[in-house]
Protein backbone atom coordinates (compact mmCIF):
# COMPACT_ATOMS: atom_id res chain seq x y z
CA UNK A 1 0.00 0.00 0.00
CA UNK A 2 1.18 3.49 -0.64
CA UNK A 3 1.38 6.81 1.17
CA UNK A 4 -0.99 9.96 -0.85
CA UNK A 5 1.96 11.84 -0.69
CA UNK A 6 5.61 11.43 -0.92
CA UNK A 7 6.78 12.58 2.43
CA UNK A 8 9.84 14.78 2.50
CA UNK A 9 12.80 14.63 4.56
CA UNK A 10 12.98 16.89 7.51
CA UNK A 11 15.45 19.47 7.89
CA UNK A 12 16.25 18.20 11.37
CA UNK A 13 20.09 17.97 13.09
CA UNK A 14 21.48 15.38 12.80
CA UNK A 15 21.55 13.78 16.55
CA UNK A 16 18.11 14.31 16.39
CA UNK A 17 17.62 12.19 13.85
CA UNK A 18 19.53 9.43 15.69
CA UNK A 19 17.34 10.52 18.28
CA UNK A 20 14.17 9.18 16.28
CA UNK A 21 16.44 5.92 14.64
CA UNK A 22 17.02 4.62 17.82
CA UNK A 23 13.71 5.17 19.17
CA UNK A 24 12.21 3.19 16.09
CA UNK A 25 14.79 0.09 16.78
CA UNK A 26 13.22 0.36 20.15
CA UNK A 27 9.94 0.55 19.19
CA UNK A 28 10.77 -2.58 16.87
CA UNK A 29 12.02 -4.81 19.45
CA UNK A 30 9.41 -4.48 21.67
CA UNK A 31 6.58 -4.62 18.89
CA UNK A 32 7.84 -8.33 17.87
CA UNK A 33 7.94 -9.06 22.06
CA UNK A 34 4.34 -8.21 22.53
CA UNK A 35 3.21 -10.46 19.17
CA UNK A 36 5.60 -13.16 20.75
CA UNK A 37 3.53 -12.24 23.99
CA UNK A 38 0.40 -13.07 22.09
CA UNK A 39 1.74 -16.55 20.34
CA UNK A 40 3.27 -18.12 23.50
CA UNK A 41 -0.60 -17.31 24.99
CA UNK A 42 -2.70 -18.95 22.35
CA UNK A 43 -0.13 -21.94 22.42
CA UNK A 44 -1.71 -22.06 26.03
CA UNK A 45 1.96 -23.99 27.16
CA UNK A 46 2.61 -21.30 29.92
CA UNK A 47 -0.64 -21.19 32.39
CA UNK A 48 -2.58 -17.65 32.60
CA UNK A 49 -3.61 -16.08 35.96
CA UNK A 50 -0.48 -15.45 37.91
CA UNK A 51 -1.71 -11.79 38.56
CA UNK A 52 -5.20 -11.70 40.14
CA UNK A 53 -6.34 -8.53 39.73
CA UNK A 54 -10.00 -8.63 41.31
CA UNK A 55 -12.42 -11.28 42.85
CA UNK A 56 -15.33 -8.83 42.40
CA UNK A 57 -15.22 -9.43 38.44
CA UNK A 58 -15.44 -12.82 36.96
CA UNK A 59 -11.62 -13.80 34.93
CA UNK A 60 -14.04 -14.42 32.27
CA UNK A 61 -14.98 -10.40 31.97
CA UNK A 62 -11.96 -9.34 32.64
CA UNK A 63 -10.35 -11.13 29.49
CA UNK A 64 -13.30 -9.98 27.64
CA UNK A 65 -12.58 -6.11 28.89
CA UNK A 66 -8.23 -6.76 28.17
CA UNK A 67 -9.25 -7.83 24.59
CA UNK A 68 -12.36 -5.29 23.92
CA UNK A 69 -9.43 -2.67 25.16
CA UNK A 70 -6.77 -4.13 23.34
CA UNK A 71 -8.71 -4.27 19.97
CA UNK A 72 -10.02 -0.72 20.40
CA UNK A 73 -6.30 0.55 21.30
CA UNK A 74 -5.24 -0.76 17.97
CA UNK A 75 -8.48 0.33 16.10
CA UNK A 76 -7.79 3.55 16.97
CA UNK A 77 -4.52 3.77 16.51
CA UNK A 78 -4.95 2.66 12.72
CA UNK A 79 -7.49 5.05 11.76
CA UNK A 80 -5.86 8.72 10.08
CA UNK A 81 -7.34 10.50 11.96
CA UNK A 82 -5.14 9.56 15.16
CA UNK A 83 -1.75 9.83 12.74
CA UNK A 84 -2.83 13.49 12.08
CA UNK A 85 -3.25 14.43 15.45
CA UNK A 86 -0.27 12.26 16.85
CA UNK A 87 2.42 13.94 14.49
CA UNK A 88 1.62 17.08 15.94
CA UNK A 89 3.50 15.93 19.07
CA UNK A 90 5.97 13.71 17.36
CA UNK A 91 8.07 13.70 13.99
CA UNK A 92 6.17 11.57 11.21
CA UNK A 93 8.76 9.28 11.01
CA UNK A 94 8.19 8.73 13.97
CA UNK A 95 4.42 7.69 13.47
CA UNK A 96 4.34 3.94 12.78
CA UNK A 97 7.04 2.91 15.21
CA UNK A 98 5.16 5.07 18.15
CA UNK A 99 1.60 2.58 16.97
CA UNK A 100 4.51 -0.86 16.91
CA UNK A 101 5.32 0.13 20.40
CA UNK A 102 1.82 0.67 22.02
CA UNK A 103 0.94 -2.25 20.36
CA UNK A 104 3.80 -4.34 21.66
CA UNK A 105 3.41 -2.97 25.67
CA UNK A 106 -0.75 -3.36 24.74
CA UNK A 107 -0.40 -6.81 24.12
CA UNK A 108 2.32 -7.38 26.67
CA UNK A 109 -0.24 -5.92 29.31
CA UNK A 110 -3.22 -7.84 28.27
CA UNK A 111 -1.17 -11.26 28.47
CA UNK A 112 0.23 -10.26 31.42
CA UNK A 113 -3.13 -9.77 33.15
CA UNK A 114 -4.57 -12.58 31.23
CA UNK A 115 -6.63 -14.73 33.40
CA UNK A 116 -7.60 -18.35 34.21
CA UNK A 117 -11.21 -19.20 32.84
CA UNK A 118 -11.84 -23.12 34.04
CA UNK A 119 -13.47 -25.51 31.39
CA UNK A 120 -12.48 -27.20 28.10
CA UNK A 121 -14.66 -26.94 24.88
CA UNK A 122 -12.69 -29.83 23.30
CA UNK A 123 -8.71 -31.90 23.62
CA UNK A 124 -7.84 -33.50 21.31
CA UNK A 125 -6.53 -37.35 22.22
CA UNK A 126 -5.16 -38.50 19.02
CA UNK A 127 -1.80 -38.41 18.22
CA UNK A 128 -2.38 -37.68 14.57
CA UNK A 129 -4.44 -35.38 15.26
CA UNK A 130 -2.94 -33.63 18.01
CA UNK A 131 0.42 -33.12 15.68
CA UNK A 132 -1.95 -31.60 12.94
CA UNK A 133 -3.31 -29.01 14.82
CA UNK A 134 0.36 -27.96 16.07
CA UNK A 135 1.95 -27.88 12.91
CA UNK A 136 -1.39 -25.80 11.22
CA UNK A 137 -0.87 -23.61 14.75
CA UNK A 138 3.13 -23.09 13.67
CA UNK A 139 2.08 -22.50 10.12
CA UNK A 140 -0.55 -19.62 10.42
CA UNK A 141 2.03 -17.33 12.89
CA UNK A 142 5.01 -18.52 10.34
CA UNK A 143 2.35 -17.27 7.51
CA UNK A 144 1.56 -14.19 9.36
CA UNK A 145 5.12 -13.50 9.67
CA UNK A 146 6.15 -13.95 5.40
CA UNK A 147 3.07 -12.17 4.92
CA UNK A 148 4.73 -9.13 6.21
CA UNK A 149 7.99 -9.72 4.06
CA UNK A 150 5.23 -10.17 1.08
CA UNK A 151 4.61 -6.24 1.38
CA UNK A 152 7.49 -4.67 2.75
CA UNK A 153 7.88 -6.21 6.59
CA UNK A 154 10.34 -3.17 7.32
CA UNK A 155 8.03 -0.42 6.61
CA UNK A 156 5.15 -1.71 8.35
CA UNK A 157 7.16 -2.34 11.43
CA UNK A 158 8.62 1.52 11.17
CA UNK A 159 11.92 0.79 10.47
CA UNK A 160 11.87 1.98 6.90
CA UNK A 161 10.40 5.24 7.76
CA UNK A 162 13.07 6.32 10.53
CA UNK A 163 16.46 4.91 8.56
CA UNK A 164 15.76 7.07 5.89
CA UNK A 165 14.71 9.67 8.17
CA UNK A 166 17.89 9.15 9.52
CA UNK A 167 20.14 9.48 6.58
CA UNK A 168 17.81 12.54 5.76
CA UNK A 169 16.29 10.81 2.00
CA UNK A 170 12.80 11.24 0.50
CA UNK A 171 10.99 8.41 1.40
CA UNK A 172 9.23 7.04 -2.25
CA UNK A 173 5.40 5.99 -1.85
CA UNK A 174 5.11 2.08 -1.50
CA UNK A 175 3.58 0.84 -4.92
CA UNK A 176 0.38 -1.03 -5.02
CA UNK A 177 1.27 -4.71 -5.32
CA UNK A 178 0.38 -7.84 -5.67
CA UNK A 179 3.15 -10.33 -4.74
CA UNK A 180 3.53 -13.74 -3.13
CA UNK A 181 0.28 -14.90 -0.70
CA UNK A 182 -1.20 -11.14 -2.03
CA UNK A 183 -2.10 -12.50 -5.42
CA UNK A 184 -4.93 -14.78 -3.73
CA UNK A 185 -5.49 -13.33 -0.43
CA UNK A 186 -6.20 -9.51 0.40
CA UNK A 187 -5.25 -10.28 4.15
CA UNK A 188 -3.07 -12.73 4.89
CA UNK A 189 -1.62 -11.45 7.81
CA UNK A 190 -4.94 -12.06 9.40
CA UNK A 191 -5.60 -15.24 7.84
CA UNK A 192 -2.26 -16.47 9.62
CA UNK A 193 -3.85 -14.62 13.14
CA UNK A 194 -7.11 -16.84 12.53
CA UNK A 195 -5.34 -20.24 11.75
CA UNK A 196 -2.90 -19.43 14.89
CA UNK A 197 -5.99 -18.89 17.30
CA UNK A 198 -8.24 -21.75 16.22
CA UNK A 199 -6.60 -24.48 15.30
CA UNK A 200 -4.97 -25.42 19.14
CA UNK A 201 -5.02 -29.45 20.09
CA UNK A 202 -7.20 -28.22 23.33
CA UNK A 203 -9.76 -25.47 23.49
CA UNK A 204 -10.46 -24.00 27.01
CA UNK A 205 -12.70 -21.57 27.71
CA UNK A 206 -9.69 -19.13 28.48
CA UNK A 207 -8.42 -19.36 24.85
CA UNK A 208 -12.05 -19.56 23.48
CA UNK A 209 -12.48 -15.68 25.22
CA UNK A 210 -8.78 -14.90 23.02
CA UNK A 211 -9.85 -16.58 19.99
CA UNK A 212 -13.53 -14.95 19.42
CA UNK A 213 -12.18 -11.73 20.71
CA UNK A 214 -9.91 -11.74 17.73
CA UNK A 215 -12.17 -13.18 15.41
CA UNK A 216 -14.53 -10.26 15.94
CA UNK A 217 -11.57 -7.33 15.71
CA UNK A 218 -10.37 -8.88 12.59
CA UNK A 219 -13.53 -8.89 10.73
CA UNK A 220 -14.41 -5.51 12.52
CA UNK A 221 -10.52 -3.93 11.64
CA UNK A 222 -10.69 -5.30 8.21
CA UNK A 223 -14.33 -3.61 7.64
CA UNK A 224 -12.68 -0.30 8.18
CA UNK A 225 -9.30 -1.32 6.46
CA UNK A 226 -11.21 -2.20 3.47
CA UNK A 227 -13.11 0.92 3.25
CA UNK A 228 -9.65 3.64 3.62
CA UNK A 229 -8.06 1.30 0.87
CA UNK A 230 -10.82 1.53 -1.59
CA UNK A 231 -10.90 5.21 -0.51
CA UNK A 232 -6.56 5.65 -1.22
CA UNK A 233 -6.32 3.53 -4.57
CA UNK A 234 -9.63 3.63 -5.70
CA UNK A 235 -10.49 1.45 -8.77
CA UNK A 236 -7.06 -1.14 -8.53
CA UNK A 237 -8.25 -2.03 -5.46
CA UNK A 238 -12.04 -2.74 -6.46
CA UNK A 239 -10.48 -4.90 -9.01
CA UNK A 240 -7.83 -6.13 -6.72
CA UNK A 241 -11.24 -7.41 -4.92
CA UNK A 242 -12.72 -8.89 -7.33
CA UNK A 243 -9.36 -11.44 -7.91
CA UNK A 244 -8.39 -11.70 -4.65
CA UNK A 245 -10.16 -13.38 -1.59
CA UNK A 246 -10.62 -11.72 1.66
CA UNK A 247 -8.68 -14.71 3.76
CA UNK A 248 -8.43 -17.60 1.54
CA UNK A 249 -8.60 -18.01 -2.70
CA UNK A 250 -11.34 -16.77 -4.42
CA UNK A 251 -13.04 -20.27 -6.32
CA UNK A 252 -15.58 -17.97 -7.88
CA UNK A 253 -14.54 -14.60 -9.80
Amino acid sequence: MSDAVEPKPEKAPGFGRLMVLIYGVICYFLGVIGLVAIIILASGLIPSGHLALTEAISPAIINVLLVAIWGLVHSCMARDSFKVLITRFIPEPAERPTYVLIAGVTSILMVGLWQEVPGVIWSATDPILVIFLWVMFCFGWLYLLAATFAINHFDLFGLRQVYLHFRNQPRPPLNFVKSGMYKFSRHPIQTGVLIGVWFIPTLTVTHLILSIGFTVYIFIGLWFEEKDLIRDIGEPYEQYRKEAGMFLPKIFK
